[in-house]
C-alpha cells in the first residue's frame, strides 16, 4: 500500500488543483509582507482561504470534484498530523476539529461576499488575524487578492479547474 502510493504514476485532477492551492497559499508575501503568521495555523488558514476560492469558483457545478478536493485536503491535514508525529488516536480528532474551522471560514467568506462592503476584510481580519494583525494593512491588502483571485479564477475554464489545471494570480505587492 505504502509503496503504490509512492510509485503511483499519475496524480487525479484534485490532488494536482489541491497541489496549486497550497502553492498558491506558500507565496512568501502573504507570511514576510502581509503579516499572516508563518506557523501551522497561518499556513492551514490561507489554505483554507485558497480552497475557498476554488469552491466559490465552481458553486453549484462540478459537486463531485468540489467533494473529491475538500477530501483531498483532509487528507492532506491527516498525513501532514501523522508526520508531525501527533498519536494515531488524536490524529482523528484534530481532523475533526480542523473541519469545523474549514467550514465554519467557508461560510463565513461567502456570507461576507454577499455581505456589506467591508465585510471580506473583517472576516479576514477575525479568521487569519486573530490576534491581530502584525502588519496594519494585512486584512486589507489579503481581502484585494482574495477579490482579484475571485475575478481571475471566474475567467478559467471550468473543465479544465475540474481536470486539475488552475492557476493563481501572483499577490501584488
Amino acid at each position: 500500500m505504502i509503496l503504490k502510493r509512492l510509485f503511483r504514476r499519475s496524480t487525479s485532477s484534485e490532488r494536482s488543483c489541491y497541489e496549486a492551492i497550497v502553492a498558491a497559499a506558500r507565496h512568501p508575501v502573504f507570511y514576510a509582507d502581509w503579516g499572516v503568521a508563518d506557523t501551522l495555523d497561518g499556513r492551514f488558514d490561507m489554505i483554507s482561504l485558497h480552497a475557498f476560492l476554488v469552491l466559490d469558483r465552481l458553486k453549484g457545478e462540478q459537486q463531485a470534484f468540489r467533494q473529491g478536493l475538500v477530501d483531498e485536503l483532509f487528507a492532506d491535514m491527516d498525513r501532514s498530523l501523522r508526520e508531525m508525529g501527533v498519536g494515531d488516536l488524536s490524529v482523528g480528532k484534530k481532523v475533526r476539529k480542523m473541519a469545523e474551522v474549514f467550514y465554519g471560514r467557508v461560510a463565513a467568506y461567502d456570507l461576507a461576499l454577499g455581505g456589506a462592503e467591508g465585510a471580506l476584510e473583517a472576516a479576514i481580519a477575525r479568521n487569519v488575524f486573530p490576534d491581530g494583525p502584525e502588519e496594519e494593512a494585512g486584512p486589507r491588502r489579503l481581502s484585494a487578492h482574495v477579490m482579484e483571485q475571485r475575478a481571475h479564477l471566474a475567467l478559467q475554464d471550468t473543465a479544465a479547474i475540474a481536470g486539475g489545471v488552475i492557476h493563481f494570480k501572483e499577490p501584488s505587492p
